[in-house]
């Protein structure tokens, strides 16, 4: 009998620090999933995409520079080209920090560290165009050398460092996805492994309960059953720290940054849109083609099978009438469908559906300006695509930009949050399993003691 004890007693503090060690790896494991998630996976996502989004503003401001410059400054639009050179300096510095950061994330692939480093490498020959061509537009009769280095500009752009960047977003997006499957696993793996542990730390506590029972004709030993009740508490809060993380995870990286990723996507596609508008006005020879390009990114935004420029504004609100009367009605596609088909949060909806009814507007305002330039109005056609005023293309620009921002505001907002809850229940939970294991390991030795003592 003694024996048996001992190999109860023995049996039981060796699951119930198994079952505290499982619990300490897998709460330390989960902490690194957070740190990874926030500090590392997230932030190399939104710099490749921060990166796309600066180079088409860069692009569109050097546009807006030259468009709004007259001739050799005389004939300036002032605040346009005043707004203009101010942004254009902002998203140079944008874009030498987005690729520094990139930089660091793609250490130890190979394959991204050579899209970093050609990246590099063109931004600082696509940088020497524009100057060049800004310093010609400064001189007399210099538009013309202007115009064939910026078209040598933005042709760099277009060929290589935007599909390179786009190439990043894609890399490091599926990198993170690739993470959290991983990290999603690993928990589940971990949650299996705490509940057999647990169920079969509490079978032992049984047995023991029972053999005291059968053996000292006694119902219960006080201090099993407080062993009991503590491993009970550890494997319950065990199980809700793991499966909350899962939960948690599950939030941040799909419900929401899955959001932030397609809205990043929107908003620098919206930023290259914006610049096709400042290249048709400025390079007559090159009209057809930024006319093609500016449609097909308003496809990629709010995609309408077989609409031309002409046909976009009354397909769009028929689309839309129709969504809105359906919210499964599969019209349109798009980085704007892919958001209205993730919507998880409170007031995410009314945010969405806000900003596509301000880009409806910005794309009437295309057409405006469309109009203006075939009946001769040029400058007319400049001022209102280049002006800030109330009313203007780029007041209703920046509206469509402030609706869009506040959708991924919530999203990232819901992010973030997840993440902090996702740590706190690590540290909040993981300190109080493992007390109570370390409880129920002392109340068993207590208990078992003057059984034991009895056969001396």
């Amino acid at each position: 009998m003694p024996a048996r004890l001992r190999l109860l007693r023995a049996a039981t503090v060796l699951l119930t620090g198994a079952l505290a060690v499982l619990l300490l790896v897998a709460g330390l494991t989960t902490l690194g999933t957070w740190s990874s998630t926030a500090d590392r996976d997230a932030p190399r996502t939104t710099s490749a995409a921060d990166l796309d989004l600066a180079l088409n503003d860069m692009d569109a401001q050097a546009a807006n520079l030259l468009l709004s410059n007259g001739d050799a400054g005389r004939g300036r639009l002032q605040t346009p080209y005043e707004k203009a050179a101010g942004f254009h300096g902002e998203a140079r510095r944008e874009i030498g920090h987005d690729l520094r950061t990139l930089a660091v994330a793609a250490q130890g692939s190979r394959t991204d560290e050579k899209t970093v480093e050609s990246l590099t490498d063109g931004f600082a020959e696509y940088q020497e165009l524009i100057g060049r061509s800004l310093e010609n537009d400064g001189h007399h009769g210099g538009r013309t050398a202007a115009l064939a280095d910026y078209r040598r500009a933005t042709d760099l752009l277009r060929t290589q460092l935007l599909p390179a960047a786009r190439t990043l977003v894609a890399s490091n997006n599926a990198a993170f996805d690739a993470a959290y499957f991983s990290a999603r696993s690993t928990l589940n793996t971990q949650l299996a492994a705490v509940l057999a542990l647990g169920v079969l730390l509490l079978a032992v506590l049984g047995v023991v309960q029972w053999y005291l029972a059968r053996s000292f004709r006694r119902i219960l030993n006080p201090g099993v059953l407080a062993a009991t009740v503590c491993t009970l508490l550890a494997v319950v809060l065990g199980t809700q720290l793991l499966s909350s993380s899962t939960a948690h995870l599950r939030v941040a990286r799909h419900d929401a940054f899955d959001s932030v990723v397609a809205l990043s996507r929107a908003r620098a596609i919206a930023y290259d849109a914006n610049a096709d508008e400042s290249r048709y006005l400025l390079d007559p020879q090159r009209r057809g083609q930024y006319a093609d390009s500016f449609l097909t990114k308003s496809q990629q935004l709010y995609g309408i099978k077989g609409a031309t420029l002409s046909t976009y504004d009354s397909q769009l609100t028929t689309t839309w009438q129709a969504y809105e009367s359906d919210h499964r009605d599969l019209r349109f596609t798009g980085e704007f469908r892919r958001e209205l088909d993730n919507i998880t949060f409170p007031g995410e909806r009314a945010a969405a559906e806000k900003t596509v009814q301000t880009y409806a507007v910005y794309q009437r305002d295309d057409r405006k300006i469309r109009a203006l330039l075939a009946a001769g109005k040029e400058q007319k056609a400049v001022e209102f695509c280049m002006g800030w005023e109330a009313g203007t293309s780029n007041a209703h620009f920046g509206a469509w930009m402030a609706a869009l921002d506040k959708v991924a505001g919530i999203n990232r907002a819901h992010f973030t949050s997840s993440v902090d809850a996702g740590r706190s229940e690590v540290d909040g939970l993981l300190p109080w399993a493992g007390g109570l294991l370390a409880a129920a390991a002392l109340l068993t030795l207590l208990g078992l003691r003057p059984r034991l003592a009895e056969f001396r």
